[in-house]
């Protein structure tokens, strides 16, 4: 995995192809690699849809190796959402595939002067660009299905649904899983309009020929990664609670905590929660004939995916995440499963943010669009997306641009990005990370819901705002750092825990690499990504004051618990004061 597939989309005829070497990118990977190049080639004010901005698409640094859970891939551009530098992260075989073929990276440069598709194949022999506008306008699906018509199934597909054609600010990029459904997706930010204003619907990966990547040192490599695979095992919820109900088993916890927003962020708990939850969704796909305990890539240990079938027994969708249960669930007072995987169905297809789409929803009937808990009236609007209207249109472009068309002054946004599961009254924790994360508002970015409400990694009074700074902070780091390595960010349930564990994971990445890393090296990794992704939003035109929580959640308190967020905007502003 030592060069980068450049693709100049701009040039005259027929796109560019260029392979560089990794050069100062040297040692870098997944979101690591994808902020350095963002924050290096692309100007930070320029448009995010126009020819200067670029999508990298880069695999982890022990993606394509026999490391368990390591088949993360992370996308990044000048995000069309927020404005600022984005990296939206996703399962799949993208990465494992991508890694194998010898690709750090693809960079997608330029923009096409005509509104032509394109689609790329990428496979030991070389790169191949064709032109193909028999493919405008279909689905995720669809788009897949063509595919595996034309190169047969044995290959990786990332692709773009008709949300990332008209460039909406929702729209992701989709990778395929091991069944070759394009049900992963890169889902933050509107990765998926940087792509369709590249003119690129799908990339096609073969690695057929192609071999594992092998380790500097093979034994110390095996061993570590055996002590890894074993503490995940262990641990409560890497071993038992999301292999058994997928992230979906948070409901009745996050539910009882009084931090499951409901209706539109109107309330901390739902009273069809019990309808919704991990347990409900893992019995109907029992009873279904379907499996909540699934791998969304090869090597993958822990198994949270799940795949949902309708009631007459076939495949719809891979079971819903905790946040699209929420966000279509829970946020728009919906109980119903199936219309739950109906949406989720759709968004996949489409190519849409399950959590800014839900968001937007919510928004929506707050204005009065429909009622809350219609499920029909909630499909009927994710289709007007995918037909192009102009409400389709608003609502695709997210929570914030519904929220501005149609008067709505209480929308759950941080520098425009929706914001998910957790409301950051009842888990304060979370309200830091929405508040100054690089990305906007992001669970993933510092996920304090693991000391909040979890007691991993130890305990923090989730309603007070005492220790939230510091547990945010550390948090952040530790993220940006995983998110380099491929690794699926739920392996921090178990290193927050288990010290041999995270010893084990640096381990493999020093025993893969010939480095030798220490956990200090880790953390000064986490820094570096992060001061660069604080430097380019800054470049951008982002201060302190992007750096906050809309003000309702300062001054409507939420119930149960009846708190507002107590965070104060001076110690917010000490988050990154390493």
């Amino acid at each position: 995995m030592d060069k980068i597939l450049r693709i100049n989309m701009s040039a005259p005829g027929n796109p560019e192809i260029k392979i560089d070497s990794l050069g100062d990118y040297a040692g870098l990977g997944g979101r690591g690699l994808t902020s350095a190049i963002i924050s290096k080639e692309v100007p930070p004010t320029c448009h995010p849809l126009g020819a200067d901005n670029k999508l990298v698409i880069a695999p982890g640094i022990l993606s394509g190796t026999a490391a368990a859970m390591s088949g993360r891939i992370s996308v990044g551009c000048k995000s069309p959402l927020t404005g600022g530098i984005k990296e939206a992260n996703a399962g799949g075989q993208g990465a494992q595939v991508l890694a194998r073929l010898g690709y750090a990276a693809i960079v997608l440069e330029g923009k096409p002067e005509k509104k032509t598709l394109y689609k790329i194949f990428v496979n030991k022999d070389g790169v191949e660009i064709t032109k193909d506008d028999s493919l405008k306008m279909t689905g995720n699906y669809d788009t897949v299905d063509r595919l595996k018509s034309e190169f047969g199934d044995k290959i990786a597909c990332i692709s773009i649904g008709q949300a990332g054609e008209m460039m909406l600010g929702a729209a992701t990029v989709a990778f395929t899983n091991m069944e070759l459904r394009p049900a992963r997706h890169a889902g933050r930010g509107g990765v998926g309009a940087v792509m369709g204003s590249k003119g690129v619907k799908a990339i096609v990966l073969d690695d057929a020929g192609m071999k594992m990547r092998s380790p500097k040192d093979p034994e110390k490599f095996k061993a570590a990664n055996k002590t890894f695979v074993a503490g995940l095992r262990k641990h409560p919820v890497t071993g038992e609670g999301l292999p058994a109900y997928g992230t979906n088993v948070l409901v009745n916890v996050v539910n009882e905590a009084g931090g499951f927003p409901t209706n539109n962020f109107k309330d901390g708990r739902f009273d069809g929660a019990s309808k919704i939850s991990g347990e409900a969704l893992a019995e109907m796909e029992k009873e279904r004939g379907a499996n909540p305990t699934h791998g969304c890539h090869r090597g993958c240990v822990i198994r949270c995916s799940g795949i949902f079938h309708d009631k007459q027994g076939n495949y719809l969708t891979k079971q819903p995440e905790y946040e699209t249960v929420w966000s279509h669930g829970a946020n728009c007072g919906i109980d119903d499963l199936d219309a739950i995987a109906m949406l989720d169905r759709l968004d996949d297809d489409y190519g849409l943010d399950t959590i800014e789409m839900g968001a937007a929803i919510g928004v929506a009937m707050d204005a009065g669009l429909a009622a809350f808990g219609d499920a029909e009236a909630a499909i009927d609007l994710v289709k007007e997306v995918g037909k192009g209207t102009p409400l389709g249109r608003i609502l695709g472009s997210g929570a914030g641009m519904t929220g501005k068309v149609f008067g709505v002054e209480r929308v759950p946004v941080v520098k425009n990005q929706a914001m998910p599961a957790y409301d950051p009254r009842a888990v304060q924790g979370m309200g830091v990370t929405y508040a100054t994360s690089t990305m906007g508002a992001d669970h993933t970015a510092g996920y304090c819901v693991t000391a909040n409400l979890l007691g991993v990694g130890g305990t923090v009074n989730p309603l007070s705002p005492k220790g939230q700074i510091e547990l945010s902070r550390d948090l952040q780091i530790a993220t940006a750092a995983i998110d380099s390595t491929g690794m699926c960010l739920f392996i921090a349930f178990a290193i927050l825990d288990q010290e041999e564990t995270f010893n084990a994971m640096v381990e493999m990445i020093n025993a893969f690499t010939g480095l030798s890393m220490t956990a200090g090296d880790v953390s000064d990794l986490g820094k570096k990504i992060l001061t660069m992704e604080r430097d380019f939003n800054f470049q951008a035109g982002f201060t302190a004051k992007d750096d906050r929580l809309p003000d309702y959640f300062l001054k409507e308190s939420l119930p149960p618990h009846d708190v507002t967020f107590s965070v104060s905007d001076a110690d917010l502003d000490t988050v990154f004061n390493f």
